[in-house]
């Protein structure tokens, strides 16, 4: 018979054997799959300033792809918008749903690699958690991550990046991305 190998990201590791008893701990929950855990993360970039200029939508494309590990998917415009120069179907923008092991991958690059690579970053601010406990960051370069290489770098653009949790509350979400690893503000 072989034997597979499974190999656990170090975080989802940490996640069970950490942050599982100190959430059931802290808010008295006592069945395990009750506790809260990180869903999935979602990667936004929006090119609607740019949305005519085929290379550098390539260029997004290919960075964003590098990021993730997975291809993005192009958002189209849903209506036209003449003020904008915008028609409906024009691809405005690049998107990424990462979910188990490419998600616990980037979460661990974005919080042990690029937010400390990133410029004046003192921690994540509790407000940009939303009522379910989900976190929205943005993200102003997409050239602290570490695949980007800084030499062959002409364009920069922003990220928009959302980790979406099982929470209930606000309360918890933040506290379950604060055991995790998330540098969050007190």
């Amino acid at each position: 018979m072989y034997q597979v190998l499974i190999v656990m990201s170090s975080l989802l590791q940490k996640y069970r054997k950490e942050v599982i008893p100190a959430m059931q701990k802290k808010f008295g929950v006592e069945n395990v799959m009750a506790v809260p855990k990180i869903d999935k993360v979602v990667i936004n970039v929006g090119v609607g300033k740019v949305a005519k200029d085929d290379k550098f939508i390539g260029k997004v494309e290919k960075d964003l792809g590098l990021l993730s590990g997975q291809k993005p998917v192009f958002r189209k415009a849903k209506q036209s918008i003449s003020g904008f120069k915008l028609r409906e179907g024009m691809n405005i923008g690049l998107m990424v749903t990462l979910r188990g092991k490419r998600m616990y991958d980037f979460i661990d690059r974005l919080v042990n690699v690029a937010l400390p690579r990133s410029k004046d970053f003192r921690g994540i601010d509790p407000k940009n958690f939303d009522d379910s406990g989900n976190l929205n960051l943005g993200i102003k370069e997409h050239s602290i991550f570490p695949e980007i290489h800084y030499e062959s770098l002409k364009d920069i653009f922003g990220l928009q990046i959302t980790v979406v949790t099982t929470a209930g509350n606000r309360e918890q979400g933040i506290e379950l991305l604060r055991l995790v690893g998330f540098p969050i503000k007190k």
